[in-house]
């Protein structure tokens, strides 16, 4: 059973954390209400129980990945990723699924690629043949995509959006347009489980 709105337990409802550490899982737990899921803060290891997917959000990838090593956080993110639950990483989320992290999106990622603070940018993107607004700030891009990973889009011929398997991870902050559609992937991908 799933926690609902006002705590209520239902079924069919997806139930989707977001990694609460740092950075801006507050406004992907917001953009999740709008769709009228609930959503868990992720802050230990138990709070991942009975989790369907899972949000790793933007901020700062250093602090974050800290806090994951302080409550012991990364073979739990790595051991749910495996399950084959639906995860979506953005900006810093990227960041920490990729190779040199949590290692399970075969991706190089560069930091700050865009630039810093001063160069954030909003831009429509296509993805999956859809357009939607995306939000850069201090963002990466991927600079090597390993086997198995698809790239569904590219600023400046540098991929921002990647997908490999149950994970997509993204260089932008959806959470911060209204643009629902990257939240209502994961909701899709539970749906269909």
């Amino acid at each position: 059973m799933r926690e609902g709105a006002g705590g209520a337990r239902t079924e069919a409802m997806p139930f989707i954390g977001v990694l609460a550490l740092q950075g801006g899982f507050e406004a992907h737990a917001k953009a999740l209400a709008r769709l009228q899921i609930p959503a868990r803060e992720v802050r230990t290891t138990e709070d991942l129980d009975g989790l369907d997917a899972l949000i790793i959000p933007g901020g700062e990838s250093t602090t974050i990945g800290l806090g994951v090593e302080r409550e012991g956080l990364a073979e739990p993110l790595i051991d749910f990723v495996r399950s084959g639950k639906p995860v979506l990483g953005t900006c810093a989320g990227m960041i920490m699924l990729d190779r040199e992290h949590l290692g399970v999106l075969d991706i190089g990622v560069r930091r700050n690629a865009f630039g810093r603070q001063l160069a954030s940018f909003e831009t429509k993107l296509i993805l999956d043949g859809a357009a939607i607004d995306a939000v850069f700030i201090r963002a990466p891009w991927v600079e090597d995509v390993g086997d198995g990973v698809e790239v569904l889009a590219e600023v400046d011929g540098h991929p921002v959006a990647v997908r490999q398997g149950n994970v997509l991870a993204v260089a932008f902050h959806p959470e911060l347009s209204s643009d629902l559609s990257l939240h209502q992937w994961l909701v899709d991908r539970v749906q269909a489980a």
